[in-house]
């Protein structure tokens, strides 16, 4: 069976191992790691070796190094990168031939909304509102608020984040367009005309939930359908939701959340919920990527594409509760407090352990940021394994910082030994997943994080560094 690149016949000169690694590092300035890194996870480049064993790379590695560059350069993200690579190779074309010909996807070519979204990511990286708001407007004067926001604000969003997560833009660059985004749909929102539809539907982030722009989106695509909806945005307390429902009573609450934390604070407002008698509908890059945990949460999942939201919502509305998820059980209940419990001093010890090594300053931040918090909700949510999905995102984090893997599973380790030192049989759970985890090694493929579609309904910012 032939691959993609058995399509073409390319000159044998092309593509002759010729160049160490440190010749490759100092022609493309892509760190060794990050070759490995990119040839294990994605089958790109494609190195020979030597009679001892080392690599050699063609001219044409050499070409599918710079091609990649530039489209991580474009914003795209490393795995989006190779899949165009690779349908660009099934098409019977040579992408590397010349670089300079696919400054931009070719499938963009004349595409109005493509063009807008661009100037308005490019205005969103220079910092210039100004030249951002001119293309959202002239975006609004061309097409359907809907098809401006989403085909220029989304997928720009989506295109930012994936930016940011493979090093090429700051956290201050992100916030802006994030902030530039929420500011015109808000805008928008207000400027709905008033409901023609019976019933009132409240929108709401979980606790701990900061990004919210998929949810603002949902809220003012539902508004311009005649709907009552009550927007509350990020991070709400349930005691304030809690204060509204009373208050306002709504016929459904829609909600969003984006990675597993935040997956488990969502399941104590559905369980809420249920309990007062309101009906939830919820959806999130989360439930996109790890679809096993939606039968967790007691409410109706809206689908994975945002378009479809309003038609799902119509049907929801009316319809029977949804089922109640298994509670957990006392033992769990007592291994998940017995780990918040003692999880400041598996902290402090992974700390001591780790003192003199190269995993400090903010690759610790990070990994200690994560994990802890992954394995809280993991244990709430009955789910393990999935923690593998926050490591991995971590993983490929690093690589793209220009770190290691090696840091992580260092990292990985103390942690592990620290938990053994302070759990004791109530949170098992927690060791044993640990410890076969550094079993079976933190160098795993990394998940593809992207969505691949700007129109999920997930936040296209996926930043994890803990800003808003």
């Amino acid at each position: 069976m032939h691959g993609p690149s058995d399509e073409l016949v390319v000159p044998m000169d092309y593509q002759t191992p010729l160049f160490n690694v440190r010749a490759v590092v100092e022609k493309t300035g892509v760190q060794s790691h990050t070759l490995r890194a990119w040839e294990r996870r994605y089958g790109l480049p494609h190195p020979g070796r030597s009679e001892g064993g080392h690599r050699l790379y063609s001219k044409r590695d050499l070409d599918i190094i710079g091609w990649l560059l530039d489209r991580l350069g474009e914003g795209l993200s490393i795995g989006r990168a190779v899949e165009l690579w690779k349908h660009l190779l099934l098409a019977g074309q040579e992408p590397t031939r010349p670089v300079s010909a696919l400054a931009r996807p070719a499938s963009a070519a004349g595409d109005t909304i493509y063009e807008l979204r661009w100037a308005w990511v490019e205005a969103c990286l220079a910092f210039d509102e100004a030249r951002a708001d001119r293309a959202i407007l002239e975006a609004l004067a061309l097409f359907d608020p809907e098809t401006a926001i989403s085909g220029v604000m989304q997928e720009g969003l989506s295109q930012i984040g994936d930016l940011w997560y493979a090093g090429g833009a700051s956290a201050q660059q992100e916030h802006l367009a994030t902030e530039l985004a929420i500011r015109r749909v808000e805008s928008l929102l207000a400027a709905s005309p008033q409901p023609s539809r019976p019933g009132r539907i409240l929108t709401a982030c979980p606790p701990e939930e900061l990004h919210s722009f998929s949810l603002l989106l949902v809220a003012f695509l539902l508004r311009r359908r005649g709907w009552n909806v009550i927007h509350l945005g990020s991070d709400v307390p349930l005691a304030r939701l809690e204060d509204v429902i009373a208050l306002r009573r709504p016929d459904l609450v829609v909600s969003a959340a984006q990675q597993l934390p935040t997956a488990a604070t969502l399941l104590e407002m559905a369980t809420y919920l249920r309990g007062q008698g309101v009906a939830m509908a919820y959806g999130g890059w989360v439930f996109n990527r790890l679809p096993e945990l939606r039968r967790r949460i007691p409410g109706h999942f809206l689908g994975e594409h945002i378009e479809h939201v309003p038609a799902n919502v119509e049907v929801l509305l009316g319809a029977p509760m949804a089922a109640l998820a298994e509670p957990l059980s006392p033992e769990r209940l007592q291994g998940r407090a017995h780990f918040a419990e003692q999880s400041p001093l598996i902290e402090a010890e992974t700390a001591r352990l780790l003192q003199g090594s190269k995993v400090r300053g903010a690759p610790l931040a990070l990994a200690m940021q994560h994990l802890p918090a992954s394995l809280s909700a993991a244990l709430t949510l009955c789910a393990l394994d999935y923690v593998d999905f926050s490591l991995d995102w971590i993983a490929g984090l690093l690589v793209n910082r220009g770190l290691p893997d090696s840091l992580l599973a260092q990292f990985l380790e103390a942690y592990t030994e620290a938990a053994g030192l302070h759990l004791d049989e109530r949170a098992e759970a927690v060791v044993s997943w640990l410890t076969g985890r550094l079993d079976k090694g933190v160098d795993r493929a990394t998940r593809e994080t992207s969505s691949g579609a700007g129109q999920e309904l997930g936040d296209p910012i996926r930043s994890h560094h803990g800003e808003d």
